[in-house]
């Protein structure tokens, strides 16, 4: 039988006192992508003594599928980034493994389909010069931005290297084509991205530039329930049984010393051990929901407040058939309002979800704030008042729509993290760095892939082998790169 993190439980008024057995013991707070792989590492080191707080109802964290329409669609997380080159991305190896349908996306056509506010297309060569334009600003801002950080002098947002060229977007086409190749990848607009930390993106230069959109109705959590599957007991279904996972209990209270740590959950339990690793979100680390005491030392505390919590919204909508046009070079469609991001980049799924009549529209930022605080009813009456400006008023009404809220929600408070001006190889060292018995992990600590699928997956392996080693070997010192150190 394996070994369990805590032999005894001793019931002592509202509160349950796990006392933990023999050996290394570990909490892990999360049970998202980062926090099953951590897990899974420690048990692959002969670390079973371990036990999964997790806030939902659910194993996944934001790899979530969602029914909507008589189908599942995926309410975060759904592109494996990063296919097709010298490298292999292990979330393209995982879902080869599982056999999950996956689509190549093809954004090559958008020249063809960009819509104006007023209605109709515009022309092929208009869109294009400006796609064209757009990426000459970009190269000249590169090669600016690459001499600043080489020079020492640090980095500028992609507006000011815009800014400098006297090249800032503003008619409604140029607006949707920057929002397009900057917003729609990053969440955050050309503000507050940095240019040294956009292109190559070590994704698509490491494992190849093409993405695949999950349409699976496993749905894309499959990858992580897979993982999960290889450590935890699970029935003939596949259902995880092991009761080294709990479900439903919301960590509020983290008590660390130097003889081990002490977590307090929402209903009143009590759970100790040796060690824990927190793999919540970036943005819910820099919330209220969590206590730690002692509280963490300002380095950390300001490191966490570094990086940035983007918010990524996916709205499905549902009709009763298809007006949009479909076949191949169709699938990508903009529309270029006066209100940059305004229900700008539009995707059908004639492929992925054949008959389904449903259609996808994304926005971001202060767009996906707004519309998170609206009924969906005004959501529905916006984006249909957009599809009429596109494809004329005789289409039909919606039947339905889905609008996920991941900044309202306290267990996520957002979508992904994102590496803004000024921040280097240093202050992701101090994202990641244990306090005392205190580890970090999750996508927001991966130094080459946050934001990414993968980058939660590796991340969760990361922070747990820092940890493995301190239980090991002893060695628990992590040395935090000079700041002043090259990259």
């Amino acid at each position: 039988m394996e070994a369990i993190l805590f032999a005894a439980v001793l019931l002592l008024a509202s509160h349950v006192i796990l006392v933990a057995a023999a050996g290394p013991s570990v909490i892990v707070v999360g049970a998202g992508f980062s926090g099953i792989s951590a897990a899974k590492t420690l048990s692959d080191a002969g670390i079973t003594n371990i036990v999964i707080l997790e806030a939902t109802n659910r194993v996944g964290g934001r790899i979530c599928k969602v029914q909507f329409a008589g189908i599942n669609v995926e309410k975060g997380a759904n592109w494996v980034e990063g296919v097709n080159g010298d490298e292999v991305n292990p979330i393209w190896t995982f879902s080869n493994q599982l056999g999950l349908r996956k689509f190549r996306s093809d954004y090559g056509n958008l020249s063809s389909n960009t819509y104006k506010e007023e209605g109709g297309l515009y022309g092929v060569a208009e869109i294009q010069k400006v796609i064209d334009t757009a990426g000459e600003v970009y190269d000249a801002g590169e090669k600016y931005s690459n001499s600043l950080s080489s020079s020492g002098s640090g980095d500028i947002s992609i507006l000011a290297s815009q800014r400098l060229q006297n090249h800032v977007p503003s008619s409604p086409a140029e607006m949707v084509v920057d929002y397009y190749n900057f917003d729609y990848e990053f969440a955050e607009p050309p503000r507050v991205t940095s240019l040294q930390n956009t292109v190559p993106l070590p994704t698509f230069a490491n494992f190849g530039e093409d993405v695949y959109f999950v349409a699976d109705q496993r749905g894309y959590e499959t990858v992580v329930h897979n993982v999960a599957n290889q450590f935890l007991k699970t029935s003939k279904d596949g259902t995880i049984v092991d009761p080294r996972l709990i479900l439903n209990k919301v960590v509020r209270v983290i008590e660390h010393s130097p003889r081990g740590v002490t977590v307090k959950t929402e209903d009143g339990s009590v759970y100790k051990a040796d060690y824990v690793i927190v793999s919540v979100s970036l943005g819910v680390l820099q919330s209220k929901l969590i206590e730690f005491v002692p509280k963490l030392p300002e380095w950390k505390i300001l490191a966490i407040y570094e990086f940035d919590m983007a918010i990524y919204t996916k709205i499905f909508i549902k009709f009763p058939y298809s007006f949009w046009p479909t076949g191949n070079g169709t699938q990508f469609f903009l529309y270029a309002s006066e209100r940059r991001g305004y229900y700008s980049v539009w995707q059908h799924f004639e492929s992925e979800y054949p008959g389904a009549h449903v259609l996808l529209v994304t926005v971001t930022d202060d767009e996906s704030r707004r519309i998170e605080q609206q009924p969906d009813s005004t959501t529905k009456a916006e984006s249909m008042e957009v599809l009429r400006a596109m494809f004329g008023k005789n289409i039909p009404e919606a039947t339905d729509i889905f609008v996920p809220r991941w900044w309202s929600d306290r267990f996520y408070k957002g979508t992904f993290s994102n590496w803004p001006i000024g921040v280097n190889r240093y202050e992701y060292d101090q994202i990641r760095a244990p306090v005392g018995r205190i580890y970090f992990t999750g996508e927001h600590t991966s130094e080459h892939y946050n934001g990414y699928v993968h980058g939660a997956y590796l991340a969760g392996i990361d922070s747990a082998n820092i940890l493995i080693r301190c239980i090991k070997t002893g060695d628990c010192k992590y040395i935090v790169k000079a700041k002043d150190a090259d990259d």
